[in-house]
């Protein structure tokens, strides 16, 4: 016999409405698909950062920091608090931080690292 369809919805959608709902998870996607936007998202998924701890824990220089932190907060996936000179940076509540949490649980985590002697 086939296996089931995989399914966690209870309402089946309109193809107009999947159409929608494939289009804007391709562009979080899309987003994600960035070494450094990833880097950034699985650190913030773990903690707010402000730039400066951001540019020294991930090794990422500044002008590109800046750059990927630009296109995390124009897509509204990240956003800011001013703390005196400092800018903080969080991960957004979404399926951003949903998709990130699973990605740091098989590929980040210390317990899902495979250990070399």
């Amino acid at each position: 016999a086939p296996p089931e369809p995989f399914s966690m919805a209870t309402d089946t959608l309109d193809l107009g409405t999947m159409q929608a709902s494939a289009e804007r998870a391709c562009g979080l996607m899309q987003i994600l698909a960035h070494p450094d936007r990833l880097l950034i998202l699985c650190q913030l998924s773990q903690q707010e950062m402000c730039v400066g701890e951001l540019e020294t824990t991930l090794d990422i220089t500044q002008p590109t920091l800046s750059q990927q932190l630009t296109v995390l907060r124009k897509a509204e996936l990240v956003t800011t608090r001013r703390e005196g000179r400092n800018v903080h940076y969080s991960i957004v509540e979404g399926p951003a931080l949903e998709v990130i949490g699973i990605l740091y649980k098989h590929f980040c985590a210390r317990s899902t690292r495979r250990k070399t002697r």
